[in-house]
């Protein structure tokens, strides 16, 4: 399962795409927008080239399972206005133990900041800045 959407995030629906009475583990990684400094943040806000955008986050659950065949992934990740406190992205993975688990989920959601084209804009009270995805390991969502 990838979705691309300007609605609310679904996290139950994206763990129950990937359930399965083999995996011992589930677990689902939510990027949630954060007000981290100054100026305050008010929203962020997604747009992305949905084409591309969806093609690539099926190569990123396709290169996911390439490396780790027993998981399941489940990839989603909002347009538009994402107000503080909400999710922007998910990433759900299931896999026979925890190890894979959290090794495919870290995968997933550093390839998809890398190469899925989705751009991010602050808002904040008094204006906007559009900002880079940082690299893993950086402070962004």
């Amino acid at each position: 399962m990838v979705l691309l959407t300007d609605a609310t995030l679904d996290v139950r629906a994206l763990e129950d795409a990937v359930r399965d009475p083999a995996h011992g583990a589930l677990l689902t990684f939510a990027g949630v927008a954060r007000d981290d400094g100054s100026p305050p943040l008010r929203a962020l806000f997604y747009e992305a080239w949905d084409e591309v955008a969806l093609r690539e986050l099926r190569q990123v659950a396709a290169d996911t399972v390439a490396r780790w065949p027993a998981v399941k992934v489940a990839i989603a990740h909002r347009t538009g206005e994402v107000a503080v406190g909400e999710a922007s992205v998910v990433v759900t993975v299931g896999a026979p133990h925890r190890d894979e688990a959290y090794a495919a989920s870290r995968f997933a959601i550093d390839t998809l900041k890398l190469k899925v084209p989705i751009w991010k804009k602050e808002i904040y009270a008094d204006g906007a800045a559009w900002v880079a995805n940082r690299p893993a390991g950086g402070s962004a969502t």
